[in-house]
């Protein structure tokens, strides 16, 4: 019975029960004994890791002491609750396996689909170009857990996934173990974090200049302080506090805007007097990176990381353009959004994934053709057109998978 050598097991609504498991081993020797387990692209971890497959969907089963097992799940469920980057905890299992001197616990996280290991990003061929983007990546996610009263306690490459976003990394945090929540963070405890993140990403990226060549802007030695200089920066940008004279309200949608650009999405504002009586200090409480996928699913009900919805968000603003001009007058960005959505959205992805090998994520498929479509009309010095552009898209993924187009790339007739 796979429920043998289990003591408990919690697991939230909505997975699977877990309970064929043979539980009554340690996870090191289920391999031969369980055949839900899969091999996928992974970091390194000190404690034995496994993945199972359930339909579409992957857990990891990560075997730890009771109570650390227990802590990290916890720290997971609440960061989850503030909508901070992080992989999803599923379940918890405390077993007392056959033969164990000890008893001990398996937490159970969501595989973060798409998401890739850093080891991955330096050794795939195809990955260079997403190499450099580490630093901002990790500089942004450490903001986002500050912010969010998280002090991580072990930031490094080997706990972090980096997840493709147009073009982009979204990195988010995979070991809590020792991580905290508070209210907010001090000063101290930042800097602490940003301490142990340079020591740690210096370690991560001397062991892969070990086997690969590192590009001249990720160097071991200098790396972890460009990613602190960054925090740093984007730190003080959105922390600041402006001075407001009187008559200069526009200056708060001026700074909101500001902070939007960054992806930023404002909570409060809230106003008060400054020492010398003329002026009003602004001061913001900003909540999260997703301010644009947000307002992209508000829109289009499209579900979206947030460098994507960006790029697509900056589509439709020109087709709202284009709308408007087309009928002589002014559109509402809702109503140009629906016509985005079942003209140019839904029709060319459901095309492209029916016809040729393309990535299962539309939003990332249509980013792509946005992308080819700019590198079109760039060669040509002209817009070549969405159409032009699919088609061309198209045939280059025809001929990536051996099979011969019908019109050359970059060469049909538009």
């Amino acid at each position: 019975m796979g429920n043998v050598g289990l003591a408990s097991l919690q697991i939230r609504q909505g997975h699977p029960d877990f309970l064929e498991l043979p539980w009554q081993l340690p996870l090191e020797k289920w391999a031969g004994a369980c055949d839900r387990l899969v091999e996928i692209q992974r970091g390194l971890s000190r404690h034995p890791v496994l993945f199972a497959s359930y339909g579409n969907a992957v857990y990891a089963l990560k075997e730890l002491p009771p109570g650390v097992g227990q802590r990290e799940y916890d720290v997971l469920r609440g960061l989850e609750a503030r909508g901070q980057p992080a992989v999803i905890g599923v379940g918890l299992a405390q077993t007392r396996p056959q033969d164990a001197a000890e008893p001990s616990s398996v937490l159970i996280t969501r595989f973060l689909d798409g998401s890739l290991p850093y080891r991955t990003l330096f050794m795939s061929s195809g990955l260079e170009r997403y190499r450099e983007r580490l630093l901002d990546a990790m500089a942004i996610l450490l903001v986002r857990l500050h912010l969010g009263g998280c002090f991580w306690g072990d930031c490094s490459l080997s706990n972090t996934l980096f997840r493709r976003d147009a073009g982009e990394l979204q990195a988010y945090l995979v070991d809590a173990e020792t991580s905290e929540l508070h209210e907010t963070l001090s000063d101290g405890q930042r800097s602490y974090d940003l301490d142990i993140m340079e020591e740690n990403v210096a370690g991560g990226l001397a062991d892969a200049a070990a086997v690969v060549q590192l590009p001249p802007a990720l160097d071991f030695a200098k790396t972890p302080q460009d990613i602190r200089k960054r925090y740093e920066q984007l730190w003080a940008e959105i922390t600041r506090e402006l001075l407001v004279a009187p008559g200069d309200s526009f200056r708060v949608q001026e700074r909101i805007r500001a902070l939007n650009a960054l992806g930023f999405s404002v909570e409060e504002v809230e106003l008060v007097a400054a020492g010398d009586g003329a002026h009003l200090k602004m001061r913001t409480t900003v909540t999260d990176r997703d301010y644009h996928r947000h307002l992209l699913q508000n829109l289009t009900g499209l579900v979206a990381e947030e460098r994507q919805a960006q790029v697509l968000l900056n589509e439709l603003r020109e087709q709202k353009v284009a709308y408007s001009a087309e009928l002589n007058r002014s559109l509402a960005l809702s109503v140009a959004a629906y016509r985005w959505l079942n003209e140019r959205f839904l029709p060319t992805t459901q095309e492209l994934q029916r016809e040729v090998k393309a990535p299962e994520d539309p939003c990332e498929l249509y980013c792509q053709v946005l992308e080819h479509k700019w590198f079109l009309s760039e060669r040509e010095k002209k817009d070549v057109g969405l159409r032009r552009a699919v088609d061309d898209y198209k045939a280059l993924r025809l001929k990536e998978a051996g099979t011969p187009p019908a019109v050359a790339p970059a060469q049909a007739a538009r």
